[in-house]
């Protein structure tokens, strides 16, 4: 990967402050800054770009960095100098995922089956950026095709905590989340199928959002389990996720789960957390979640209580089924989904084949890792004769059972307050079981499996210094409310983010 020096010259550039960087400001920061005319969006983009050139390879949370991402900047000085109306994100460097389609740019799922591929088109979210003149700095690293948590099964390598990095920084968008924490972007998007977008967000530090299922638009990003993941908004405050959100949400025909009806306001509605009701699963604060966690809960639920909450203690029985009936659907679908991937039409394709057969099997053999294969593997099982009626069909009948009892739970509640993983990060040394690591997913496969919305909240730290996150969970197409409670939050906790 090759990354530009920079280093731009500018007569609004004593106007900023010289003890923060451009990069290291907040979107909505620097979105004002622009109509001000107290930075370039050129500058912008320079600064982000020489940060990553400080950055890297030691995070490795970039895969590449497009070198032709000055183009869009420049239109927007452009657009700036001309008395354009512009859009909030106009000039916001933003970091995507490398499972979601860039025209023109390396599209590789962090896997060596297209370690070669560059889309002929953009994926929705990346038209719908464009357009708003939002500035895409490049592609990040991932948890091979999202499957993982730890963002370590990438074949470019691990990518590590900017915070301490003998710690992951989460996964799969764990990238996502390394760029925005560390300043090499500003904002960035990710895919949530099972929790990879908020359990990054978590150990790095900073606001991660799944929206509700069907709000977003999937049309370009490359299929893992369909009826279960989202592209979600990475930022560093509530503020500005709920600006990037509110971008790259919206019907779209192309998308065959498009919600029509959808229209994201802004952070509407409250402004503080007085007589919003909070109810907090007992079932997520059980002896498999650490003390660290169990405390971060429990002090968020103080805290939102004292500021005129209503909390209470619920129970959801039917979350016990959340991690199986989670595998099971998603492997079954990835296996289906996968099966493109064969070496003839796209991607890698072994050499001295003498059969079709061979050519199938070499390829899919070298082109994917051991945790794709094994899903892959897993989901063929569950969908073969004999065992799809004792394992796919009965784990169907549980993610509805365990939605239906979401979604009866949340006449009562505002929001649900729960983790978002039962430790607040995991070492990249640590011998972990990959069975190990599924069960870990407890707190965050609910959201997926129900097509509810969730916000990741970072909320102190350990005795290591790595960040403490809490989650709010809203009812489905409740968005808008929900980042509005989260807002709410994010000021009255203050000190303690």
């Amino acid at each position: 990967m090759l990354l530009r020096q920079w280093a731009a010259v500018s007569v609004y550039q004593k106007l900023w402050s010289a003890d923060m960087r451009l990069c290291e400001k907040n979107a909505a920061e620097l979105s004002a800054m622009l109509r001000e005319k107290k930075c370039s969006a050129a500058e912008i983009l320079a600064d982000a770009k020489q940060k990553i050139s400080e950055t890297e390879p030691a995070v490795n949370a970039f895969i590449t960095v497009d070198e032709n991402a000055e183009n869009a900047a420049e239109s927007v000085d452009k657009a700036i100098a001309d008395g354009a109306a512009l859009s909030p994100l106009a000039g916001i460097p933003v970091a995507v995922k490398d499972n979601i389609s860039t025209k023109g740019l390396l599209t590789t799922c962090g896997s060596h089956m297209l370690d070669n591929y560059v889309p002929p088109y953009d994926a929705e979210v990346i038209t719908r950026l464009r357009n708003a003149g939002a500035v895409i700095l490049g592609k990040t690293n991932m948890d091979e095709f999202a499957m993982g948590s730890a963002s370590d099964t990438s074949v470019y390598g691990a990518v590590r905590n900017p915070i301490n990095s003998a710690f992951s920084a989460g996964g799969s968008s764990g990238g996502s989340a390394a760029a925005v924490r560390s300043c090499e972007a500003v904002l960035a998007l990710g895919s949530d199928t099972g929790g990879s977008v908020r359990q990054p967000a978590a150990f790095c530090g900073i606001v991660g959002f799944k929206p509700t299922y069907g709000t977003v638009s999937r049309y370009g990003l490359v299929a893992f389990a369909s009826s279960l993941e989202q592209i979600g908004s990475m930022g560093r405050t509530v503020e500005d996720a709920a600006m990037l959100h509110s971008v790259i949400s919206g019907y779209d025909s192309k998308d065959a789960v498009s919600a029509k009806n959808y229209c994201f306001e802004n952070l509407c509605g409250t402004a503080d957390m007085n007589g919003i009701r909070v109810g907090i699963p007992v079932e997520l604060l059980g002896e498999n979640i650490s003390d660290d966690v169990k405390n971060a809960v429990n002090s968020a639920d103080e805290l939102m209580e004292r500021h005129g909450a209503r909390i209470s203690r619920i129970s959801i029985p039917t979350l016990k089924y959340a991690v199986n009936s989670y595998y099971i659907i998603s492997s079954a679908e990835a296996s289906s989904n996968l099966a493109r991937f064969d070496g003839v039409r796209f991607g890698h394709r072994a050499e001295n084949c003498r059969t079709l057969a061979e050519m199938y099997e070499k390829s899919r053999s070298e082109g994917f890792g051991a945790e794709v294969r094994r899903r892959i593997m897993l989901g063929t099982f569950v969908l073969s004769e004999g065992a799809f009626d004792e394992y796919y069909k009965r784990a169907v009948l549980a993610a509805k059972s365990l939605s239906f009892g979401l979604s009866e739970v949340m006449n009562d509640c505002d929001v649900l307050l729960m983790p978002v993983y039962p430790t607040a990060s995991l070492r990249l040394d640590e011998k972990v079981s990959p069975v190990q690591r599924y069960a870990a997913d407890l707190c965050t496969v609910p959201a997926n499996l129900s097509g509810m919305p969730a916000v990741s909240l970072p909320y102190g730290k350990n005795a290591d210094g790595m960040p403490l996150a809490v989650q709010l969970m809203g009812a489905k197409f409740s968005d808008s409310r929900l980042l509005a409670i989260a807002s709410a939050f994010e000021k009255i906790a203050g000190g303690e983010i």
